[in-house]
């Protein structure tokens, strides 16, 4: 029975109508799967590709904006406007007077003041020139000089004796022995300056500052003019110096007198009367010959960064000071012996820039 159902089996499975349907059945499953599997790839989610994790950023930062400093007022307690006094009077003096000045300028005006006292001449027009001063006490040729470099401008002339103009004056101890050739009687030489000063040949004098028209550069031209070769300077920075170190006295050798400091001084007309303490001091410091009264008076200039407004406040007040016995008072004390102050310009100066320059001097040559 078996047997014969598998023979039929056999049979069944090996007719070749059979077979060809089995192949086609095989055929068709076998594509039905093939494109099923590719359907479903098609439809299934990619698989996800790893990322990398992101890097986190430090966020821009802005570039700090550079703030301006506030700006102090000229004239209050954290800027105060400073006064700059030429080193020509003795330092107590001009610390004592500029304190002074400074107070009754505070009471006049409202503003704030400070006072310095520059160590020479040139270093006062440095102070102008940089701004580290606004108002100035100038000598003459300093003035010059700072007006020049457009460092400062002129707003007062000191007055002294009446007059807005004074000369210079050679001076020595009375025993020296120099011949004076000056009458105090009359006020007047009594010879010209070649014959009173040939006696200096082979002295040493005592000068104030380069700058001084009075203590150096009218006196020095004059000996250069006529000849007179003398020893190397003393030089004692101001015009009181001078006095105090002719009064030094003399010492004799041999029959010659020597000046203990030096043999003979310049200054301006009368820097005697700067000497408070010594009641001879005309005795003993003597007069030998002046020039005539040929140099502008020394001024009170004022920074070329003043800002205008401040610059009125500060010129009224001066102005008070002059016009007040007080005031007067503190002037004549603070070392310059300044009797009154008067408005003026730079004008006030051009006949003795062109003096100066007929006799050589180019103060255009002499501004870095």
């Amino acid at each position: 029975m078996n047997s014969r159902c598998d023979l039929q089996r056999e049979s069944f499975l090996f007719h070749p109508q059979r077979r060809r349907e089995v192949k086609k059945f095989l055929f068709v499953f076998v594509t039905v799967l093939v494109l099923s599997t590719l359907v479903l790839s098609a439809c299934a989610p990619a698989a996800p590709v790893p990322t990398e994790a992101p890097v986190a950023t430090a966020a821009p930062t802005e570039a700090p904006v550079a703030t301006e400093a506030p700006v102090v007022p000229l004239g209050t307690a954290d800027n105060p406007i400073v006064i700059a006094l030429a080193p020509s009077a003795t330092a107590e003096q001009l610390t004592v007077g500029g304190e002074a000045i400074a107070t009754f300028l505070n009471d006049a005006t409202g503003l704030e003041y400070e006072v310095t006292i520059p160590n020479s001449y040139t270093a006062l027009i440095e102070a102008m020139s940089s701004g580290n001063a606004h108002v100035g006490f100038m000598p003459t040729f300093a003035y010059l000089l700072a007006k020049q470099a457009e460092a400062a401008e002129v707003k007062l002339v000191t007055v002294r004796n009446g007059s807005d103009f004074y000369g210079a004056q050679f001076v020595a101890h009375a025993d020296m022995n120099f011949t004076s050739y000056f009458d105090a009687e009359t006020n007047a030489n009594t010879a010209d300056a070649e014959t009173a000063l040939a006696q200096f040949s082979g002295k040493r004098p005592c000068f104030t500052d380069p700058l001084s028209v009075s203590g150096y550069i009218i006196p020095g031209g004059l000996l250069k003019q006529y000849g007179v070769e003398y020893k190397t300077p003393a030089a004692v920075q101001g015009h009181p110096q001078v006095i105090q170190a002719l009064y030094a006295g003399v010492s004799v050798s041999n029959d010659v007198s020597t000046g203990v400091i030096c043999d003979f001084g310049t200054t301006y007309i009368d820097a005697r009367t700067t000497d408070k303490i010594h009641e001879d001091i005309n005795e003993k410091v003597v007069v030998i010959w002046r020039t005539d009264n040929i140099i502008p008076n020394d001024n009170v200039s004022f920074s070329s960064a003043m800002p205008e407004e401040i610059g009125a406040k500060v010129l009224a007040g001066f102005l008070a000071m002059s016009d007040s016995e007080e005031g007067v008072d503190i002037l004549k004390n603070a070392g310059y012996e300044i009797q009154g102050l008067k408005v003026s310009e730079d004008s006030f100066y051009d006949a003795f820039r062109a003096a100066l320059q007929a006799s050589g001097v180019d103060i255009t040559t002499m501004v870095k």
